[in-house]
């Protein structure tokens, strides 16, 4: 548990997900995604830099909150001078109505002067979990969405392809993940296939992030980006950028 804002990162417990269930409402098997304790809240911390906030992170926070019963909090470490008021907010004004064991699980953002995100869970002897991507990787496994081995693959693939060549790459290579996406979208209305996956997730936070997602996009692309943006979790994150 979390002493103060300021605090190295301590977390309870680590999250299991030891049996996969389905991604919709209905068929999601808390018990086996979260373990059996439900005394031990399971808490996620993420270290972010609010010079650039990690947007898919944040749509991945709406959407475990769809699924589980989430302990939602904000901090700012001493550090940091000054965040804007609606990445202070970006929880929203979450009233805790329950005590804090009846949550599945905790969710806290600090906001903190790191040059990659950070996450940590379980003991204090491992190590964090550094950069969007990864993190994204291990948030959306909760959901225990089962892919076979070809379609994980390619979602790890584009995820990779986010950070590295739509990120941090040239004009020449932006504009050839841009050509690879429309071909994509071309076949399926998601990146790979018929279900959102994180690779959908962290390629639109990229472009958000980059301003990549502009009217010269190709039209698939476009066309995937109105998809995702109809979509509550992308829309409150995308505010944040106003």
């Amino acid at each position: 548990m979390i002493q103060t804002p300021d605090a190295d990162l301590d977390v309870s417990d680590i999250i299991q997900a030891d049996e996969p269930a389905a991604l919709s409402t209905s068929a999601l098997d808390l018990n086996s995604v979260l373990g059996k304790d439900y005394g031990a809240l399971k808490d996620i911390v993420i270290n972010a830099n609010p010079a650039s906030p990690p947007l898919s992170l944040l749509v991945l926070h709406r959407l475990l909150c769809d699924h589980y019963k989430v302990l939602s909090t904000v901090h700012t470490h001493s550090a940091v001078e000054s965040v804007p008021a609606n990445l202070l907010k970006c929880f929203d004004e979450q009233t805790r109505q329950q005590p804090r064991h009846e949550y599945q699980l905790g969710f806290t953002l600090i906001w903190k002067d790191v040059p990659k995100t950070q996450m940590k869970f379980s003991v204090q002897t491992m190590c964090p979990i550094e950069g969007e991507g990864n993190i994204a990787r291990f948030l959306f496994s909760l959901f225990g969405q089962k892919q076979d081995a070809v379609s994980l693959t390619l979602i790890d693939s584009w995820v990779d392809i986010a950070i590295f060549q739509l990120k941090e790459g040239s004009s020449k290579e932006k504009a050839a993940v841009f050509r690879s996406m429309n071909s994509a979208l071309g076949k399926s209305p998601w990146l790979v296939g018929n279900e959102l996956t994180v690779a959908d997730v962290v390629l639109w936070s990229v472009l958000q992030q980059t301003g990549s997602c502009s009217g010269t996009a190709p039209a698939n692309v476009q066309k995937w980006m109105r998809a995702c943006e109809n979509l509550a979790p992308f829309h409150m994150a995308l505010e944040l950028l106003q």
